[in-house]
Parts: C-alpha cells; structure tokens; sequence
C-alpha cells in the first residue's frame, strides 16, 4: 500500500515526469509511426572541413525529420550520401567523390532516377597560405572546389527532365571558372553581380577577432589606409577584388540585415516577416519569370543609396527566389543558410520544430538555431513536401 508522503511526492513529480519522459516518448512513436516519404535526392557539397559536415547537415536534419527515405526505404546518411569532399577522420586520408568519373549517360541516368539536385557549397577546400599572401591576394590555393563540367552537365539534365533543383551560396562564385559560371547562370536563369556580403557586430579589429587580417588589409589599401568606423557595419566584397563598406546609421538604418517576406510566394506560407540575417550573402538579379520568396532589405540611408549605386546594386536584393520548372522547380538560396555551426540532436521526435521555434526568438541573431527553426527549417521542409506531392 502506498503511503500519503509518497502519493504526495509523485503528484508533485509528475508533470517533470512527464514532460522529461512521457511526452518525449509520445513524440518519439509518433514519429515513429508517420509514413516514410521516398525521394530520391543528390546532394552535392564541396566545402567540407571536418567531421561535423557544416553545410549539408542542416539540410539532412530535415530530410531525418520529415522522413524523407531513399528508394530502398533507407533514411539518408548525411556522412556518406553525397557528391564532393570527404575530409580526413573516420579514413586516414581526405577522398573526393563527386560526379568527374561518370559519362554522360550514366549522368543521365541518375537524373531520371532523381527527384531533386540539392547543391549547398562548392566554394571548396583550400591550401593553408601564410598570412602576407593571404592579405594581397582575395584568391587562396584551390585544392578542391567550385562548380566544373560534370556538376553543370548533372544541372543541365535536371533541367531538361523538369527535375526539382536547389542552388545555394556558394555555388557559382570563386573559385569556379567565370565560362561554367555563365552557364550556371543562363540555366537557372539568374546573374551574380559579382558581389559578396556580411554583416559584422563590431568593426573594431581589437575587439572583433572575426575580421580577416587579409580583408582589413585589402580594405585600407583602397581606401587611402583609412578602416572602418566602429560599431556595427556591412562589408561588401567584388570578385575583381574590391572592398566597399557601409556603416550603421550613416550608410543604412537596419541594423541587422533583415530577410523580408511576403506570403505571396506558397512557399513563404510558414515564413515570418522579417528575420535578421548575420552571414555571408550574395547579390544576385534574376530573370522576370521567377518569384521572390525573401529579399534583404538593410534600409540605406541617401548616402547608402548612393554606395549601392556606385556598386552598380540595387536598393533590394533576392534572398530566396523560385520558378517552375516543367513538373519540378527551381531555387535559389543567396545566403549561407545550411552553414549551421551546432548540433541540433536527434530529428527523430515529432513536433520538434514548433516547440524550438517558440524557445528560439526570432530577433535574435546571436543565436544561429533561431535562424534554422524559424526561417532554414519552414523553408526546406515546404520545398521538400512540394517536391514529394509533385512526384506523386
């Protein structure tokens, strides 16, 4: 028989039981009992540093949840299921395994066995440089790395097929050869102007360890040996090797930039309005028959309007675009979305995404998790559910 001082004591233990073991396991056999989803994915990923995988495991995290499954009913394996670079770790010695030792048709057989192309990095792996050479040069040793004739003939073919395709930053810039990125861009149907960007939190260097020697360097030797003000500020980097600048309230007004988003687009449906957005973007023009589902919008200042047209860049710029593609369509990121630096833990639980949205704010852009949850994770899991109803 139970006494009263441990009835008492259970009451009072049960809603951390519950919410530590019960809901937990509820989460788990739900999940476990959703249906498996079958597409059939290639994802290419060239920038590949370590064993955590950064650029593609965000995006794999969501396949896990979503239970998206090979053909043969397997979950993807984000450390072997994909075309590119495979660092040192687990092997003795780094390998490579993308696309160069398939002909033609065995390209174009995977294709017509693929439902949709995921490419989130080719910027690649690059030789170690001593700290001087870093500074005069933008363009370090290329040991492996950028967009080349297989990745573009596997895209082609996608094309053709009317397969799904999702492009991301760093895709078609350096080091990919200016022929295969004019080709990339007149088969997605949208132009690099050439510029990078990112926003940093502090310019002073003594402060902020995050800014490179190389690109204080290349800034000041433009600029008459003079750096940027302090306090927060947005570097804007031309592939040619030019270094502008723009300073928090006298060149523009947000801060942070913000990705903006209107629910035009059925993809934004889940998307908030604005989210801040601290990483490395490209600027991009697209042809008219695509959809902006998100664009940048950092509120220049007059004297910030005037910076951005002698960058030859517009007050907006894309920051996810869409068009149809026959039965499939196409994306394009143009932002370091997947680059998520943490381990988000298990995606085998169901509901997982509300409860972390709602303990994630949206404005914080210190914390890089709140970024997947609120606008990384109801993006990609929109476009793989639309790519999973248009396959079947």
């Amino acid at each position: 028989m139970i006494s009263e001082e441990l009835k008492i004591l259970l009451r009072r233990l049960f809603p951390f039981l519950a919410f530590f073991i019960l809901i937990p396991l509820l989460s788990y056999g739900v999940w476990v009992i959703y249906p498996n989803k079958n597409l059939s994915i290639v994802a290419i990923d060239k920038t590949v540093l370590g064993p955590g995988l950064v650029e593609h495991s965000s995006f794999f995290w969501v396949l896990d949840h979503l239970k998206i499954t090979k053909k043969n009913q397997e979950f993807y394996n984000r450390k072997t299921d994909y075309f590119g670079y495979y660092p040192a770790g687990e092997k003795p010695k780094p390998e490579i395994k993308d696309l160069s030792k398939l002909t033609s048709q065995m390209i174009k057989d995977k294709v017509t066995n693929t439902d949709l192309i995921f490419i989130t990095d080719t910027y690649g792996v690059m030789a170690s440089a001593d700290e001087l050479a870093e500074m005069q040069s933008l363009k370090p040793r290329v040991i492996y790395g950028g967009l080349d004739t297989k990745d573009l003939e596997l895209i082609r073919e996608a094309k053709a097929q009317e397969k799904t395709i999702i492009a991301e930053f760093n895709t078609m810039a350096s080091p990919t050869s200016k022929a295969n990125r004019t080709e990339f861009e007149n088969l997605m149907g949208i132009k690099w102007t050439g510029w990078i960007g990112r926003y940093f939190d502090e310019m002073d260097t003594l402060i902020n360890n995050d800014i490179p020697t190389w690109l204080r360097y290349q800034y000041k030797l433009q600029h008459e040996g003079n750096w940027m003000s302090n306090g927060p500020g947005l570097i804007f980097i031309h592939e040619d090797g030019k270094v502008e600048g723009m300073t928090f309230e006298e060149d523009y007004l947000n801060k942070i930039p913000f990705i903006r988003t209107q629910k035009r687009n059925p993809i934004a449906e889940n998307l908030p309005e604005l989210v801040p957005y601290p990483d490395w973007f490209d600027v991009v023009l697209i042809e008219r028959d695509y959809q902006v589902i998100s664009y940048y919008d950092i509120n220049p200042t007059a004297e910030g309007l005037e910076k951005l047209r002698s960058m030859g860049l517009p007050r907006f710029f894309p920051a996810a675009v869409s068009k149809q593609n026959g039965k499939g369509n196409m994306y394009y990121f143009a932002g370091d979305f997947s680059d998520l630096r943490t381990n988000l833990g298990s995606a085998k639980f169901a509901g997982l995404p509300f409860l972390w949205k709602g303990l994630h704010l949206v404005t914080d852009h210190t914390d890089r998790e709140s970024f997947f949850w609120n606008y990384y994770y109801p993006l990609t899991s929109k476009i793989l559910e639309t790519a999973y109803l248009e396959k079947n």
